[in-house]
């Protein structure tokens, strides 16, 4: 591929522009066309999402292509291009992606389109140069590079959709909201795309029915787009499977809800749980619910902190926010309003990070799913 980039390189004029045309959700393919083309004496200054394909093409049914096609534009890249400094860019490639990433979302892009659509904007800082170097003289290559965007793009994600403090769950180091929402919501968020099923052909009538099937699967993504989302931000795909996520054949499938009841209320299921409430009112929601939850903590203790005892490793089940807004929508699929009532006092008394992700969830579960119908439904019970 590079000496093919390179051929084009040589015979294009020097203010001349490359347009190369590319769709495909694993980063490892993603790795090997830019490879070739910065290798190949290019620099990439802008990528666009194109829908160019039919939503019901047999070729989008159960594979990895994206619901548009990236157009990435490249030019010549100089013959005396300079060395650049890996601290400078490291300093503006968020800032160039958080802006790319505000105009595509204005643009009505979302998903995987999106993040892939920022490879553009994040390339051309890195591709101008001839080679990028540390201070210590190493020279960076452009896999460390790409693992340095795909972080930034989920930070950028988990800024917007949870808030700022969000982004401090990078590298081993726990935000506000614990490691089972962030996952959760980078899941979901990458999960958006354009070619959402449509019902009769029409692009803003979303089929909720095919969307309701989807999600009571599980939604699914290529293993290999979550694990360059999980990995640098910190997240443990092994720890959370079976719990949060199930992974098989390369496809990470995020579990439903309705899946979780038995982790969350045990064999007793949630309406022996909910009659203990209901019944005496001096209960407390949280203890009745979660048995193994430290409820004199602010805010819950995070279930997935690593804990260190010794020379050996383990980490903690303490229930977490996510856990809690599971239990919510348990209670109120299952008719109990008292207690999912009682619940949301109590959760609303701990802070504000249940009603937060709450919100944010509902925000990214895709119209007609179940979760989001429980989600919506739930929040009319907190108290206005």
């Amino acid at each position: 591929m590079a000496k093919a980039f390179a051929a084009g390189r040589r015979v294009l004029r020097e203010d001349g522009v490359g347009s190369v045309v590319f769709a495909h959700k694993t980063t490892e393919g993603w790795e090997a066309l830019l490879s070739g083309m910065i290798r190949g004496g290019w620099t990439i200054t802008g990528s666009w999402p194109i829908a160019t394909e039919r939503p019901g093409r047999l070729r989008s049914q159960d594979s990895a292509a994206l619901a548009t096609s990236i157009h990435l534009i490249c030019r010549p890249r100089s013959q005396i291009a300079p060395v650049g400094d890996w601290a400078d860019v490291l300093r503006e490639l968020p800032v160039r992606v958080a802006a790319w990433i505000e105009r595509l979302q204005g643009e009505g892009i979302r998903g995987a389109d999106l993040v892939f659509a920022c490879i553009g904007p994040a390339l051309e800082v890195f591709s101008r140069y001839r080679l990028v170097e540390t201070a210590e003289g190493r020279t960076v290559a452009l896999r460390e590079y790409l693992e340095k965007v795909w972080e930034v793009v989920g930070r950028t994600a988990l800024r917007q959709v949870l808030g700022a403090e969000q982004e401090r769950g990078s590298n081993g180091l726990v935000g506000a909201l614990e490691e089972d929402a962030r996952l959760t919501a980078l899941f979901l968020w990458t999960l958006q795309s354009t070619d959402a099923p449509t019902s009769n052909g029409k692009k803003d009538v979303i089929d909720t029915e095919a969307v309701a099937k989807a999600a009571a699967q599980g939604f699914t993504l290529p293993y290999d787009v979550v694990r360059r989302f999980a990995q640098p931000m910190g997240i443990d795909l092994d720890f959370w499977n079976d719990r949060i996520i199930g992974q098989k054949k390369g496809v990470v499938r995020l579990l439903p809800v309705s899946e979780r009841a038995k982790e969350l209320f045990g064999e007793e299921g949630a309406g022996m749980a909910a009659h203990r409430i209901e019944k005496d009112g001096s209960v407390d929601p949280q203890g009745a619910l979660f048995a193994d939850s430290d409820t004199t903590r602010m805010p819950v203790a995070p279930r997935g902190i690593r804990v260190r005892e010794g020379d050996g490793e383990f980490r903690t089940q303490e229930s977490t926010t996510l856990d809690h807004v599971h239990a919510a929508m348990l209670l109120q699929a299952s008719g109990h309003a008292n207690a999912l009532r009682r619940l949301i006092e109590a959760e609303l008394d701990r802070g504000p990070d249940f009603l937060r992700l709450a919100n944010a969830l509902s925000a990214l579960y895709p119209r007609g799913s179940r979760e989001k119908r429980l989600l919506d439904a739930m929040l009319l019970a907190v108290p206005r």
